[in-house]
């Protein structure tokens, strides 16, 4: 196995927009405006949420060495999704490897029975903050550029923990995820668990990055603040990107919204009433996702704790979203 250094350019890197100016940092945002953000947001924007490494080869194994400053363990969460490292081969999956009792990951996947050529993608912990330092690749292998996706530009994805991945059994099974492999499409993860707030400096960021299409699913850390925030938030965007198709996201239902009114009903009122007047007054590029076509009454199972989806939820959510961002991507 050759060991190469994490950054080199034979490998594409996906999902992390500022990594070229910043590398070997996979920073979801740029270290450069690190004192924009609130502390929170940036610490949480040191997991590498929808992060990839990308590229065909012919070789048999491939592999990735990482270390970690620490191990947390959520209770809701297995540290495969938290703290793993997948490995997708022509779109399917092929592996999970996790770090061991000293914070370290030494991951050597076989991905064929025989050489040639396959698209690799190595997908980034959900939860963690991975110094990545080497990426493994059979002796005398290939390497060459990744498939193309089938839209150029990325799709940004900007909201809460249910938008970082939580909590996915393994960081390839997001919503996104699902999302990239069936369309073809590339993305960025701006999901920050808890700290989805719709805040400038984020639109601010987001309008920095050269997208295809922004998702705003930023309802579950709102709250009932939501109501003021999305016009400011899209009208953020809209000055930065007047032209660029955004779908704001409504709330999908808990397993509780059968026992009464709850603020998610006012926000599910509040983003019909939102998208209704945008396009009334001109905006042509603004569309809603109703949220209980992603998760609906009878799919609640789909969440792992009555909030957060499991994969299942997340194949789900992606079921949903799929016919709206085909149509708007063209695709």
């Amino acid at each position: 196995m050759e060991w190469v250094e994490f950054g080199d350019g034979r490998f594409s890197i996906h999902g992390l927009p500022w990594f070229g100016e910043q590398k070997p940092s996979v920073s979801r945002l740029p270290v450069s405006r690190k004192d924009k953000f609130r502390e929170p947001v940036w610490n949480l924007a040191q997991c590498p949420a929808g992060g990839r490494i990308r590229f065909r080869t012919d070789a048999v194994e491939v592999g990735l060495r990482a270390d970690f400053a620490n191990m947390p363990v959520m209770h809701h969460m297995p540290q495969t999704g938290e703290s793993g490292f997948d490995v997708f081969v022509d779109g399917r999956f092929m592996g999970n490897r996790w770090p061991d009792e000293k914070n370290h990951t030494e991951a050597v996947w076989k991905i064929g029975p025989d050489k040639r050529m396959r698209d690799v993608t190595i997908h980034m912990p959900l939860y963690n903050a991975p110094v990545i330092t080497h990426v493994g690749i059979e002796e005398g292998a290939k390497v060459e550029a990744p498939s193309p996706f089938a839209v150029e530009k990325p799709v940004v994805f900007y909201g809460s923990s249910i938008t970082q991945g939580g909590c996915a059994s393994n960081p390839g099974g997001t919503y996104q995820d699902f999302l990239s492999r069936w369309l073809g499409i590339d993305y960025v993860n701006l999901g920050f668990s808890g700290q989805g707030m719709g805040e400038p400096e984020l639109a601010d960021a987001i309008n920095d990055i050269d997208a295809s299409l922004i998702v705003c699913d930023h309802w579950a850390n709102t709250h009932e603040t939501l109501k003021d925030n999305l016009p400011m938030f899209v009208g953020r965007l809209r000055a930065g990107r007047p032209n660029i198709p955004i779908i704001v996201v409504s709330p999908y239902c808990y397993p509780d919204d059968i026992l009464g009114k709850t603020v998610r009903h006012d926000q599910r009122r509040w983003v019909n009433a939102f998208v209704k007047k945008a396009q009334a007054e001109g905006d042509r590029n603004i569309y809603k996702m109703d949220g209980y076509k992603l998760i609906s009454r009878d799919s609640t199972l789909g969440t792992i704790d009555g909030c957060h989806p499991n994969t299942y939820g997340f194949y789900l959510m992606a079921k949903g979203f799929a016919p709206l961002i085909k149509r708007v991507l063209g695709l």
